[in-house]
């Protein structure tokens, strides 16, 4: 029988040790709704006969993060199903590994509790999995590293608009400066994304295209609000790929989910309904 096992990371801040602005100041990069999220997401899972895990803010670390993963890819077989959700900020820092497709010349990170997890990370643990494993990733937040590619900033500027899940110009360029070691040797330890060999099967839905935001909220950000109300407490029925579809048709032009895919026979994994395991 397959079995599934989830991992719920939600971040509604981060360590002001590790992260900067401009100034040198700690910078904990304050959210509402993202520990919510996890929970939400967890409650799904669990509604689906998952095993969750959750990692929330200050356990939100990347070692922990690690620990999860490698145990799920130790743990699953052939035909068994990993979701994992993250909701936080998004990051950048710079390509040291010429990363074909890099066309900015920098990785995109999660930023976990005590740094950002940088995406080559997470595909050298993907290459963990066994075959015909099949992993759904849901990641509510965005891959920026300016706060000035939209007028939608001067909206969000204001006191009652949603915060911006992605690190502002001057944090991500003095956080990396700070701990520029730390980045550069994990770089150098992880084969860049192209490199690894992934036999897994991977969809990532993500919250937002490279060039837009993913917003905050009071309850859920954006992008897991509008999730949660096309699944309707599971009276959805489709398949993935119409899941996806259907989210973005509840979301505003200013934020369009996307969805990227990892792997072999994800059109396979594509037809089945989301959150079956």
């Amino acid at each position: 029988m397959a079995q599934g096992i989830s991992i719920h990371i939600g971040l509604n801040q981060v360590d002001p040790n590790h992260y900067r602005d401009g100034k040198g100041n700690p910078w904990k990069g304050i959210l509402k709704a993202c520990e919510n999220d996890a929970k939400a997401m967890l409650a799904l899972a669990q509604s689906k006969n998952f095993t969750p895990h959750l990692l929330l803010t200050k356990k939100a670390t990347a070692q922990n993060v690690v620990a999860a993963l490698d145990q799920a890819a130790e743990i699953l077989n052939p035909g068994d199903s990993l979701l994992l959700t993250y909701s936080g900020h998004g990051g950048q820092v710079p390509d040291m590994n010429n990363e074909p497709g890099e066309d900015d010349l920098l990785d995109e990170t999660w930023c976990l509790y005590d740094r950002q997890f940088l995406d080559d990370e997470l595909y050298y643990l993907w290459g963990k999995f066994r075959p015909n494993v099949r992993i759904l990733m849901l990641s509510d937040s965005c891959h920026s590293g300016t706060m000035a590619k939209d007028p939608l900033i001067n909206m969000l500027a204001q006191t009652n608009g949603p915060a911006i899940r992605t690190l502002p110009l001057d944090v991500s360029e003095k956080t990396y400066q700070t701990h520029k070691a730390i980045y550069d040797t994990l770089q150098q330890e992880h084969p860049n994304s192209e490199s690894a060999l992934i036999e897994a099967s991977i969809i990532l839905i993500s919250g937002c295209q490279d060039s837009q935001f993913s917003l905050d909220g009071s309850v859920n950000g954006l992008f897991t609000g509008a999730l949660l109300n096309v699944w309707n407490e599971g009276k959805y029925n489709g398949s993935i790929r119409s899941f996806y579809k259907r989210i973005v048709k509840n979301m505003p032009f200013y934020q369009c989910p996307n969805l990227f895919k990892v792997g072999v026979r994800t059109t396979e994994f594509e037809r089945r309904r989301p959150f079956e395991v």
